[in-house]
């Protein structure tokens, strides 16, 4: 609110002054929007007058935002004392547990992996239905357009909803099989947005050289369209596959198994030592596999 505000006195300061003043005093300047006959415009139709609403507007909220985070402030400094011992067990990390949650943290890695190679095999093929500048004429128009809106819709609901859907399905039995499952349908809709743009991006000379020699389509996607696509895919599926990591913990936060199950009945069951350890561990998994994540994609670039 406090840099919003700011932003706005300096835009209000162009729209004032907007003749410069000196225009206005000499009466060079141009007369206002919305004038008729020299008639003065509504307050809502002047510069000014937006300005000194949109200001009023921001400074009330800003009022109200900064009242309701002091209270807040306050409160939590004075539950300091009551919180301590959660504070401190959650650093206390319990050594005995890391069997257990090192099982669960291969677990998470191995439903990051396959959701992502799953994902793969469904994506890549569809990426080339998905692709603009590929599906011509009116029926490859009308399959781009629903394949399209159908990755929108399936992408716009996150990992966590489809693990609850999949866990109703496949019943809490197999939780880590309806993460896999919640995973695999968000990496599809995700990989081929990611595909089939830059398969829209591709460089046409080749395609164009290579279709003037009479080569047939799966030529030219042979030799002219997959060697400008290779790794950029490979990049984007190790992008995804670190998202998965992270979203496998999440999706475990409501049953999907793997380390964030373990997570959440900890801290259900007031295990705050064993939460903290647990907290830990996730950080460090998603800590290497970002840092290795990151160098297998700079070596593809």
């Amino acid at each position: 609110y406090f840099l919003l505000w700011h932003v706005l006195v300096l835009l209000g300061a162009g729209f004032l002054f907007d003749p410069p003043l000196h225009e206005r005093l000499t009466g060079l300047g141009l007369r206002p929007r919305g004038t008729e006959g020299g008639a003065p415009a509504p307050w809502y139709r002047t510069s000014a007058g937006l300005f000194v609403a949109a200001l009023l507007v921001v400074t009330c909220a800003a009022a109200v935002g900064v009242t309701v985070s002091w209270a807040a402030l306050v409160r939590l400094f004075r539950q300091a004392g009551e919180t301590a011992d959660f504070w401190r067990a959650l650093v206390s990390p319990d050594t005995s547990i890391l069997l257990d949650a090192g099982r669960d943290m291969i677990v998470t890695v191995f439903m990051a992996v396959l959701s992502t190679l799953f994902a793969v095999v469904v994506a890549v093929p569809l990426s080339f239905f998905a692709a603009r500048n590929l599906m011509r004429g009116p029926i490859g128009r009308s399959v781009y357009t629903v394949l399209r809106g159908a990755m929108s819709i399936i992408r716009s609901i996150e990992p966590i909803i489809w693990a609850i859907i999949f866990l109703v399905w496949v019943t809490a039995l197999r939780s880590a099989f309806a993460g896999v499952l919640a995973l695999w349908v968000h990496s599809i809709a995700d990989l081929v947005k990611l595909y089939a743009e830059r398969l829209e991006a591709i460089d046409q000379g080749p395609v164009e050289a290579i279709t003037a020699t009479g080569a047939g389509r799966l030529s030219v996607l042979r030799y002219a369209i997959i060697p400008q696509i290779v790794n950029p895919y490979i990049s984007f599926t190790l992008y995804r596959w670190d998202i998965n990591i992270r979203m496998a913990t999440v999706v475990g936060l409501v049953g999907g198994g793997g380390i964030g199950q373990r997570l959440i009945n900890y801290i259900w069951g007031v295990q705050y030592r064993q939460a903290g350890t647990v907290m830990i561990l996730i950080v460090i998994l998603v800590w290497a596999i970002d840092y290795l994540s990151a160098r297998l994609r700079a070596k593809l670039a």
